[in-house]
């Protein structure tokens, strides 16, 4: 009896222990887009470093997706310029397994459209890719990995896209027309188009679907859009020009890249205010909160590396990428 009651002393205390431990970090890959080295890096996001890069098989990608599955990766082949710049026009989508490291796919839009920004449906697990210089978002079913449809923007220079939790909405940044684009996915149509500024950059939708934010890309500010209404609701001053926004999951912080101040501004979502600026290493571009809301990745081009933040320390730590570091994306 003695020996039994030890026993189950001894297994409670185990179990109390693993109640009361904090839940383990997100086991995943961080994957990132080179630019300057036309590759796609491969981070391990736990040990902090760059494990293996996939070489593109054009010139080059800014953004990238994983699967949902967290088995493949794609990523829009650009062209050789900014947007709205001279240059050449990409007509292609690099389909990568991320187990064998190698380009498996290439998908061919059949003309020179500057795929730049791929994103998955939330609900229908379709694959939505701006294609700028036809002024769409370009439908690709993933499974058979053919191009099944379009949804018109209405707007030049649809750089990038965001769509919303319920998979009903996508919004697009309209980057030279400076607006933004808001899209009925389902019926694969232009809902409005909301005027913003004279350029924008980036767009990001909060969880609940509330707010869809937007850079000025003249102005120190940062557009707050009503999704009800259509309408820019108010603007957050920024310590710089704005870029790359995400929220948390939990809906509580907006992050926002802000290359000139070479910091990302957090804005308590609660009142729209900012209420700290973290210091990065030189231009973040775009902003990926992990899917357990723990740590928030932001590419730093000019450095080629990657700043991991706490959320809620707000402590920094620095991950070695590639050259031009860009587009991010988590495959599970």
């Amino acid at each position: 009896m003695a020996r039994f009651l030890a026993l189950a002393l001894i297994l409670a205390a185990l179990l109390t222990s693993a109640l009361a431990a904090p839940s383990s970090p997100s086991t995943g890959l961080l994957l990132v887009a080179n630019k300057g080295d036309q590759t796609l890096g491969l981070i391990d996001p736990s040990a902090g470093r760059q494990i293996a890069t996939v070489a593109e098989g054009g010139v080059t990608g800014h953004e990238v997706a994983a699967s949902p599955d967290g088995k493949r990766a794609f990523v829009p082949i650009y062209g050789n310029s900014g947007v709205g710049l001279p240059g050449t026009d990409g007509s292609t989508l690099d389909v990568i397994d991320l187990s064998a490291r190698k380009v498996i796919h290439t998908i061919d839009f059949g003309h020179g459209v500057r795929p730049h920004c791929a994103v998955f449906g939330p609900k229908d697990g379709l694959l939505y890719v701006t294609t700028e210089l036809d002024k769409s978002v370009t439908i690709i079913d993933p499974q058979t990995l053919k191009i099944v449809g379009s949804v018109p923007t209405g707007q030049a220079e649809s750089h990038m896209l965001a769509i919303s939790l319920d998979g009903r909405y996508g919004y697009t940044a309209n980057v030279g027309p400076g607006t933004v684009s808001v899209l009925d996915l389902a019926g694969r149509k232009t809902l409005s188009v909301i005027p913003v500024a004279g350029h924008v950059q980036r767009v990001s939708v909060t969880p609940d679907g509330r707010w869809v934010f937007t850079s000025d890309a003249e102005k120190p500010r940062l557009a707050v859009i009503d999704a009800a209404t259509y309408k820019v609701d108010r603007w957050i001053a920024l310590p710089g020009t704005g870029y790359g926004t995400a929220s948390t999951p939990d809906g509580k912080w907006l992050l926002v890249a802000v290359p000139q101040a070479n910091g990302v501004a957090v804005v308590d979502l609660a009142t729209l205010q900012i209420v700290k600026t973290i210091t990065v290493p030189p231009a973040p571009q775009e902003v990926l909160i992990r899917p357990d809301g723990q740590v928030a990745y932001v590419s730093c081009s000019h450095s080629n590396q990657l700043a991991a933040i706490q959320i809620g320390s707000w402590s920094v730590k620095l991950i070695e990428a590639g050259h031009g570091a860009d587009g991010l994306a988590w495959a599970k």
